[in-house]
Parts: structure tokens; C-alpha cells; sequence
């Protein structure tokens, strides 16, 4: 009985240890990671397309993926191209208007606050105006200073460059490989316990996949649908805005709420009339209509296992942690953590030490 315990400890220990050694390995690598998550991210999309063609039509693995990843990138790629071309346009149109926007919104804030002040005796001393004047520059300043960094900063060019040209590298390897890479892992798991690994790394992957297929489409929806929605309206930079909110939406909520702030900032700014105001509203309620009642059902689910606030949490904190690495691998690891729990509560209730209590 000794010697069993002695066994699970030192098996734990060492599942414990591998996995503190990969988490240290992928923080301390994770400027050079990126392209290389990218690339094992689309083959693991793309992946049920090559076995069928595998099975199929008895393609050879290789060119199977070059098949699948030749059609992908035909389609990306000018995708791509498009969306780039009208995200320049727009930006070069911000840009040039980039002074005028915070003069006319500023004044209009002076205005409001002028009015709340005439509600408001306490504030009778304040001049808001003069403090717009003094301050709106300096205030300005520290955001200047981070895009010029951005701008000037080769090394996001090479992260560029790395990710046009190492993930599609990866990305054939590993759908060429795929079955592989997958059966040496299973491999390395001791023979009791491959069948309950293997059940928990085909929920994992059902999560995973049903979540991230689901949530990439409701993305696209919205991004479309707000785009459109924002242009057809009349708003300046409408199209990139709608587009940054249906993208950022794979946070919950962030992406409507900060594609909403940032319309109405420019709604305020461009015109200020309350029709205006209201029309802009409209977009932004009638796609949090859909996305709620529609889309985000009928695409993603509600039964996968993720509950949104642990998807924000895992997202936020990967961010934090590792930018936009982390990002792309917190929600597998939101998944397999909520499977390993479940498994773990699942022992803990079997035992001598749940069921004596």
C-alpha cells in the first residue's frame, strides 16, 4: 500500500514538474513561439479536411496537406490583401483627421461639462475650458510616443515576416504529421491510464474545437454586420471600426463594448446630432441582439464546457502574460484545465477521503 502511494506521488511529481519546466520553456521563448502557435493552430483547423481527403480519396499524407493548405492560403490570402488595403485607407483618413477629431471633440466635451456645471454649484470655479486647453496636449503625449514606438520598432516587422513565412511551414509539417505527433504522445502515457487520457484529450479536443470553429465565424458575422451597419450609417471610419469590434469579440463583450465607446466617440465627434447618435446606438444593440439570440447559439453553443467568464479570464491573463501567444493558447488550456478538474473532482468524490467525511 506504502510502495503504491510512493508510486502515485512520484508519478504526480513528475507529471508536475514536466509541466512547471514546458510553462517556464514557452514563457521565456514566447517572442519566438508565435509563428510557430500560429502555424500548429491552422493545421490543427485544417486537420479533419486532410484525413478525409487521406481516407477518402487515398492521398498520400503530403499531398493531402499541400491540397488543404494551398486552397487555405488561396482563400486567406487575398482576404487578407482586401481588408488590409481598406484597413490603410481608413487609418491614413484618421490619421489626417486625427487633429480635428480631438479639437471638435474636446469642445464638445467643454460644452457638456459647461452645462452640467450651470446643474451644479461645486463646480462653479472650475473653467473646463481653459483646462482642455492646458492639458489636452500633454494628455496626448503618452499615445504619440507608443505608436511612434510601434511604428519604428523592427522587431514587429520580423514577427510579420516570421508569421508569413515560418507558420505555413509549420502549419504542412503538422497536418502531414499530424497522426505522429499524436500517436507518440499517447505513446509516453503509462498503459492503465491511455483509455481515460485519451477520453479526456477527445473531450478537450471537442471543446476546443466546437468553441474556437464556433466563436472564429461569430467574430467574422459581427465584424461584417457592424462594418456594414456603421457605414451604411455614414460613420468616418466606420468600417474599420466595425470590424475591430466584430474581431475582438472572441473576448466576451469587449469587442461591443469597446467598438462602442470608440463609434460614439466618433459619432460625437463627426456629427453630434442626437439622430445621428441614436443610429449608431441601433447598429450596436440590433448586433448584441444577434450575437446573444442568435449567432452565438446556433454557432457556438452552450454546452461546450466554457463558461464566458472563465473564456475572459483565460484570455486576459494569457494577454498579460505572454501578448498575443498567450492569447492564442488560452483557450485549449482553459479547456484542458476545466477537463482536468472535472476529472480530479470526479477521483476526489471516489475517495477514502471525500467519502469518510
Amino acid at each position: 500500500m506504502v510502495a503504491k502511494q510512493n508510486t502515485n506521488t512520484q508519478r504526480y511529481l513528475l507529471i508536475l514538474g514536466f509541466l512547471v519546466l514546458l510553462g517556464a520553456t514557452v514563457y521565456l521563448l514566447r517572442s519566438v513561439i508565435l509563428p510557430f502557435a500560429v502555424g500548429i493552430v491552422a493545421a490543427y483547423f485544417l486537420n479533419p479536411l486532410t484525413q478525409w481527403l487521406i481516407k477518402r480519396c487515398k492521398m498520400s499524407h503530403s499531398l493531402a496537406a499541400i491540397i488543404v493548405l494551398a486552397v487555405f492560403l488561396l482563400i486567406l490570402l487575398p482576404l487578407l490583401v482586401f481588408l488590409g488595403s481598406i484597413a490603410v485607407v481608413q487609418i491614413g483618413a484618421f490619421m489626417a483627421h486625427f487633429p480635428q477629431y480631438i479639437s471638435t471633440f474636446g469642445h464638445k466635451l467643454v460644452d457638456l461639462l459647461e452645462n452640467v456645471k450651470a446643474h451644479l454649484p461645486v463646480l462653479a470655479s472650475v473653467d473646463f475650458k481653459e483646462l482642455w486647453q492646458d492639458n489636452w496636449a500633454e494628455s496626448l503625449k503618452p499615445a504619440l510616443k507608443l505608436l511612434r514606438k510601434l511604428v519604428s520598432n523592427g522587431f514587429a516587422f520580423i514577427n510579420i515576416l516570421s508569421l508569413l513565412l515560418i507558420s505555413p511551414v509549420v502549419a504542412f509539417y503538422m497536418l502531414r504529421d499530424w497522426t505522429v505527433f499524436t500517436d507518440g504522445i499517447f505513446d509516453l502515457v503509462p498503459k492503465k491510464h491511455q483509455k481515460t487520457f485519451r477520453e479526456g484529450a477527445a473531450t478537450v479536443s471537442r471543446i476546443i474545437s466546437g468553441y474556437l470553429r464556433g466563436q472564429m465565424t461569430v467574430c467574422v458575422a459581427l465584424g461584417c454586420f457592424y462594418s456594414l451597419g456603421l457605414w451604411l450609417v455614414g460613420l468616418d471610419l466606420g468600417v474599420l471600426v466595425g470590424f475591430l469590434a466584430g474581431i475582438i469579440s472572441f473576448i466576451p463583450y469587449v469587442g461591443s463594448i469597446t467598438g462602442f465607446l470608440i463609434a460614439m466617440v466618433l459619432a460625437v465627434t463627426q456629427c453630434g446630432t442626437l439622430a445621428f447618435i441614436l443610429e449608431v446606438v441601433a447598429v450596436f444593440v440590433i448586433g448584441q441582439f444577434l450575437e446573444g439570440n442568435v449567432l452565438t447559439p446556433k454557432l457556438v453553443g452552450e454546452n461546450l464546457g466554457l463558461h464566458p467568464v472563465w473564456v475572459m479570464f483565460a484570455l486576459l491573463a494569457g494577454g498579460a502574460l505572454m501578448g498575443l501567444l498567450g492569447m492564442i493558447i488560452a483557450v485549449p488550456m482553459a479547456a484542458i484545465i476545466g477537463v482536468a478538474l472535472k476529472y480530479a473532482v470526479k477521483h476526489y468524490k471516489k475517495s477514502q477521503i471525500y467519502l469518510e467525511a
